[in-house]
């Protein structure tokens, strides 16, 4: 069966970034339905959509609802069978979309694929949010192959077979419309960053498949919306990565787990404050006091998952790191 596509781009006062960009996106998608969902922009970015891009189909979201209710929002009323989601920063290549197209054509358990994802700043190098496939480890620190924290390799085709990935990066993140739908969408109350691990950790929960595929490859700038230095993605990160372990651990690893988490935020927050990093600092403990407001309704999410499967990695990825040195994924 012929599957339909749809490339979605949120935006929100991209406007230079569109220019950049999506005259690529419409040149080597030929195969897809091309959509911009602008989360309320205050710029133009629009009207110049609308002069430049017949083609291009507009979903104008009511508000900023960040990531995961802007693109909640726009998928609502579209029909394709695939959802590519696209970051407005993101540089596609010829044939990017046939790989992807072909994996979920072949197997029917995959539910989500990530290409490879460059650093459009650095291209011979790996890019941070996603790189050549996420995974996870036993404490909910997110990691990549070919990223360990800050430290991303060359790309050197090390990572050139496809594999069963943990999660796939939300800057490019292809998922079936019907598994979109029975995990349970994008989880609005974590309004942006980690988001994508928490939908893919439960679409393995459900028992489906995400793959990595370095035969597709697209080159992703970053911290476009929010770059390293603003606290605000160290607030979004320390505490949605809570959420994922209150919504997807086992019961019988939950408590230990959750408890040996914060103690290494405490080392992470003492850590900022060392470096001077005040703001950071701040943002790892409202962090986890917005977590402990949302405790509640994150354990009735947990209890809406049939399951709850032990997750991929074993290992501390923090240990690995920072005690034993490991900065490459083949190390750890």
């Amino acid at each position: 069966m012929n599957q339909t596509i749809a490339v979605v781009l949120l935006n929100w006062n991209g406007l230079n970034l569109l220019k950049e960009f999506l005259p690529d996106v419409v040149k080597y998608s030929n195969d897809a339905t091309i959509y911009v969902a602008d989360n309320a922009s205050t710029d133009s970015s629009v009207s110049y959509v609308e002069a430049n891009f017949p083609e291009v189909k507009i979903i104008q979201n009511k508000v900023n609802g960040g990531y995961a209710k802007g693109y909640n929002d726009a998928l609502e009323g579209l029909t394709e069978d695939i959802f590519i989601l696209l970051n407005s920063d993101v540089k596609v290549t010829p044939n990017w979309l046939s790989p992807i197209k072909g994996i979920f054509e072949k197997d029917n358990k995959v539910a989500a694929v990530q290409p490879k994802i460059l650093d459009y700043k650095k291209p011979t190098h790996f890019e941070y949010a996603g790189a050549a496939g996420g995974f996870i480890d036993k404490f909910g620190y997110p990691y990549c192959r070919g990223r360990i924290f800050d430290n991303l390799e060359e790309d050197l085709g090390q990572y050139d077979d496809e594999v069963e990935i943990f999660w796939a990066s939300g800057a490019c993140l292809a998922i079936k419309r019907d598994r979109y739908y029975e995990v349970g969408k994008l989880d609005e109350d974590y309004f942006s960053h980690q988001e994508e691990i928490d939908i893919c950790w439960r679409l393995y929960n459900y028992g489906y498949k995400v793959i990595y595929t370095p035969n597709s490859v697209v080159y992703h700038v970053g911290g476009a919306t929010l770059n390293s230095m603003n606290p605000k993605k160290t607030f979004f990160n320390f505490r949605n990565s809570l959420f994922n372990l209150v919504k997807n651990v086992p019961a019988n690893k939950l408590f230990w787990t959750l408890l040996l988490r914060m103690k290494l935020d405490g080392i992470a927050a003492i850590k900022f404050l060392v470096e001077m990093k005040f703001g950071h600092f701040t943002a790892v403990f409202q962090a986890h006091i917005s977590f402990y407001k949302s405790l509640n309704k994150m354990l009735k999410k947990r209890k809406k998952l049939p399951k709850k499967e032990d997750y991929y990695s074993k290992i501390s990825v923090v240990c690995r790191n920072y005690g034993l040195g490991q900065k490459k994924f083949p190390d750890l």
